[in-house]
């Protein structure tokens, strides 16, 4: 079984921006140590680690871990996609050893960045050279999104935590034409991950149910993609709860070879490990 959103830091090293002591549950480091037995209580095997940093400096100190961590197949990380020597840095990554992708934070900034020719220009490199992208944003980002990929031919991109939306609530119109806009891209994927810290700290199951549902209509089971998104779910969930969470939504829709493809076979292609 495959986690294909994780994340490790180091509190000391500073450049996390939106990391605050008064997350109280997040303020201290995190590292393979800690994962690992809750991975082997849960049955999963290898993991997607996730950057958590606007800088290639994280980037470079998570392909270290990963380097000394079996389980971790692969890390996302990050390249300023507005620095003209963009094209040379996702050379220079690609390169790395167990580097499998990229993800900008969008959702720390104003959706028209998504517009900004720069950033076109570096979509349309990534494209080029069919490096799998993440996409982290809020639902006011969607829009914009969407016309990047409708405008971006070949991209291999993936929706991270379904776009965040507050599933304290009914489900947001403009939320479900957004998610059924970038479904319609070809090839486009959605990780089911991030769900519990959007629903609030009384979620339920039944809460948010409605909005997999929505995904799992738009996407199908061969374009979901399982992540715990530990350790931020433990702001509102312990890592053994996200993962039943997941295999009691998704296990009500679909049989075991489905589950077996959302659960590891679709991150495993998604992100070019199946080749390796």
């Amino acid at each position: 079984m495959l986690d294909a959103h994780q994340h490790f830091w180091k509190v000391a090293r500073g450049d996390y921006g939106w990391m605050t002591p008064d997350l109280t549950a997040l303020y201290r480091d995190f590292g393979p140590d800690d994962l690992w037995p809750q991975m082997q209580a849960a049955g999963i095997t290898q993991t997607i680690l996730v950057q958590a940093a606007e800088t290639e400096a994280e980037t470079d100190f998570l392909l270290e871990i990963a380097a000394r961590t079996a389980f971790v197949a692969g890390v996302v990380g990050w390249i300023d996609m507005l620095a003209p020597d963009f094209a040379a840095r996702l050379a220079h990554f690609r390169a790395q050893p167990k580097w499998v992708g990229l993800r900008p934070m969008l959702q720390e900034h104003d959706p028209a960045l998504i517009a900004d020719p720069r950033f076109r220009a570096s979509l349309a490199e990534v494209a080029r050279q069919r490096v799998p992208f993440d996409i982290l944003t809020f639902p006011r980002h969607l829009p914009a999104m969407v016309q990047a990929v409708q405008a971006t031919p070949g991209l291999r991109a993936i929706l991270d935590h379904i776009s965040k939306p507050d599933m304290t609530g009914p489900l947001d119109p403009d939320w479900v034409a957004g998610i059924q806009a970038l479904a319609a891209v070809p090839g486009l994927h959605c990780k089911v991950s991030g769900l519990v810290t959007e629903a609030g700290a009384d979620w339920t199951a039944d809460r948010i149910c409605p909005f997999v549902e929505t995904v799992a209509r738009a996407f199908g089971p061969d374009r979901l993609v399982f992540g715990t998104d530990w350790p931020v779910c433990t702001l509102a969930a312990t890592h053994a709860q996200v993962v039943d969470l997941a295999r009691t939504l998704l296990g009500g829709l679909y049989g075991p070879e489905e589950m077996q493809n959302i659960m590891q076979t679709n991150g495993l292609r998604f992100y070019g490990l199946d080749r390796a």
